[in-house]
């Protein structure tokens, strides 16, 4: 697989078993808790391809990879 880049990512945070996310990239709405089960938050873990619906505008991200604070995206979702 080609190297993400950095612009590709999105950062999130888990508190327990709910993915937060600080701000949305596509609308901007702050504190957005996602519904991301944990079941697909795991899949993408191991760089399985997942697709998140944000609950603040139904704007679609897919996840082709997730780490410790970041997903990495197959889109660019940063400003250069």
């Amino acid at each position: 697989m080609d190297v993400i880049p950095f612009v590709n990512t999105w950062p999130y945070e888990r508190l327990f078993n709910d993915i937060y996310v600080q701000t949305c990239p596509f609308c901007g709405a702050e504190n957005v808790l996602t519904n991301m089960k944990k079941s697909e938050f795991k899949r993408a873990q191991e760089s399985i391809k997942t697709n998140l619906i944000m609950p603040c505008c139904n704007g679609k991200m897919t996840i082709l990879e997730a780490d410790e604070d970041y997903f990495w995206t197959d889109k660019k979702l940063r400003k250069d």
